[in-house]
């Protein structure tokens, strides 16, 4: 970007910030995420600037407001679908705490036994909540290819899994530096 970019920018900042954020706050009535989505909106202008209209600035930034606040809307939904499952499933409470520790223990051994590729697959879709279309984008493949290569991930990961609950936990042994005490 160039001065005059910079200059470009910050004059459609200050001019219409206002009304950006009045619009997110307007949708989403006051909820934290307002900031951010309103901050997105113009990470984006700032990436776009050459594409935005110079006559039509504001409904240019309202159209990526709501893009973003689709997104917003998407993410949110997804997390209280989760909540919403997780709630019905019957509670198998482990008797134990340590039995709790044990199963995460073995999802992160299941998960570090993926390939690099594999785990910023999974890390992507699960933990960054992208969209397929930007997760792809993200390691450089078409949409189709990511599916694809989720599709496998999620395959070896269960793989893990299972082969971790098929084999017996080791014991304790009795004796110490591998001599009998």
């Amino acid at each position: 970007m160039n001065a005059i970019d910079e200059q470009r920018f910050t004059a459609l900042y200050r001019e219409h910030h206002p009304a950006v954020d009045a619009y997110v706050r307007r949708r989403l009535g006051g909820s934290p995420a307002s900031d951010d989505v309103v901050a997105e909106v113009f990470l984006t202008a700032w990436r776009k600037l050459e594409a935005i209209p110079r006559k039509a600035v504001l409904p240019w930034l309202y159209a990526t407001a709501r893009r973003t606040l689709a997104n917003t809307y998407r993410a949110e939904r997804r997390r209280l679908d989760l909540a919403e499952e997780v709630a019905r499933q019957p509670h198998a409470h482990a008797a134990d705490p340590a039995e709790g520790v044990a199963g995460q223990l073995a999802v992160a051994a299941a998960f570090a036994a993926l390939s690099e590729s594999d785990r910023e697959v999974l890390r992507l879709v699960s933990w960054e909540e992208l969209p397929a279309r930007q997760a792809a984008k993200a390691v450089g493949c078409s949409t189709a290819a990511f599916h694809v290569r989720l599709h496998r991930a999620r395959a070896r990961l269960r793989h893990h899994l299972d082969l971790a609950q098929q084999s017996p936990a080791p014991q304790a042994s009795a004796t110490v530096g591998g001599a009998d005490a």
